[in-house]
């Protein structure tokens, strides 16, 4: 589970501006915003780093955290 798109949207910041910052094609932010692909962890570091650079204060945990099982 991400939290990418609920972040970006919190901070303000258009899925444009995000993947403009990557440089990256909008179809591979997408693909991750809606966990149809699962981002590399340096393709995550980037995406955090990116988010900060646009204005939102998050780290890596805020964006992928950890996943929960149920006991």
């Amino acid at each position: 589970m991400n939290l990418i798109k609920s972040v970006r949207e919190a901070a303000g910041v258009k899925q444009v501006a995000l993947y403009s910052e990557l440089k990256w094609p909008q179809s591979r932010l997408s693909n991750y915003e809606n966990e149809i692909r699962t981002p590399s962890l340096n393709d995550a570091r980037e995406i955090v780093a990116a988010l900060n650079a646009l204005g939102a204060e998050c780290t890596l945990d805020d964006v992928f955290p950890a996943s929960q099982s149920v006991a």
